[in-house]
């Protein structure tokens, strides 16, 4: 069991209700957002770090769909339905769309290796996917210990792992992509105590969600659903990267 070290707060939108996050470099991350009515609505945003102000954003391009995941890969922004079976490939800077796949089943949590988009359906299987077509290449089920582990959300691959928030709790799963085994619980508890002490109105599922590594310092962005914190944490095992150049060499969601 891991205990993230907080090196910095940033405010977060409390009308996200985050379901996707990937750090861009430069002090912008990008971010999906779910729900379909109220104050929150489905869509992927360009957001400024330190402010956490939307620098543009737009609605999830399906009316009525549920939005999920979303992750950046050469220069596209590959944005998940949650019940719709379509996912969408947006350009990361303006967020027009320029493409549109579908797929079988649920859609939560998407993210890449920088080869293959790597996505998940709240089950305890993921499955990786040509960024081209959207066809499968290869599914892994998720264990620890033996046992499944259902309810993988959103993901984020660094350096060589994978890390899956797991619905409904304050554990992120660290997974070995190549046999698909947990190597080792984060806990998140202790920011799940702090903005739920400065919040008013949070209800049962806003919880823990959203993982993006900041290369240049080896860190990683952690928030949830309608939290009006992100949290850059350290974690043991984390080393700092070269500075990146922008969404075309971004990794992970």
């Amino acid at each position: 069991m891991l205990t993230p070290m907080v090196v910095a707060r940033y405010p977060h939108a409390t009308d996200a209700f985050t379901e996707g996050l990937q750090y861009l470099g430069g002090g912008t991350y990008i971010e999906s957002t779910g729900e379909v009515e109220g104050s929150s609505v489905s869509g992927v945003r360009r957001v400024d770090l330190k402010t956490g102000r939307p620098q543009r954003e737009v609605p999830t391009p399906l009316a009525g769909a549920f939005g999920e995941g979303v992750t950046v890969l050469n220069g596209a922004a590959y944005h998940l339905t949650w019940k719709d079976g379509v996912a969408f490939a947006l350009d990361a800077v303006t967020l027009r769309e320029t493409g549109r796949y579908r797929y079988q089943g649920e859609g939560w949590g998407i993210t890449t290796d920088g080869k293959s988009l790597i996505m998940g359906s709240g089950s305890p299987e993921l499955v990786w996917r040509d960024p081209r077509t959207f066809a499968v290449q290869k599914r892994l089920t998720v264990t620890d210990q033996g046992q499944p582990v259902r309810n993988l959300n959103e993901l984020e691959y660094v350096q060589g792992s994978l890390y899956a928030n797991i619905w409904l709790t304050d554990r992120i799963a660290r997974i070995d992509p190549a046999t698909g085994k947990v190597t080792a619980w984060i806990d998140v508890s202790a920011l799940t105590r702090e903005v739920s002490s400065r919040s008013t109105g949070m209800t049962f599922d806003d919880v823990a969600n959203g993982i993006a590594f900041v290369p240049e310092r080896g860190t990683l962005l952690l928030t949830g659903k309608r939290w009006p914190t992100l949290f850059e944490v350290r974690l043991p095992g984390l080393k700092a990267e070269g500075a990146t150049t922008g969404a075309g060499r971004a990794r992970g969601n």
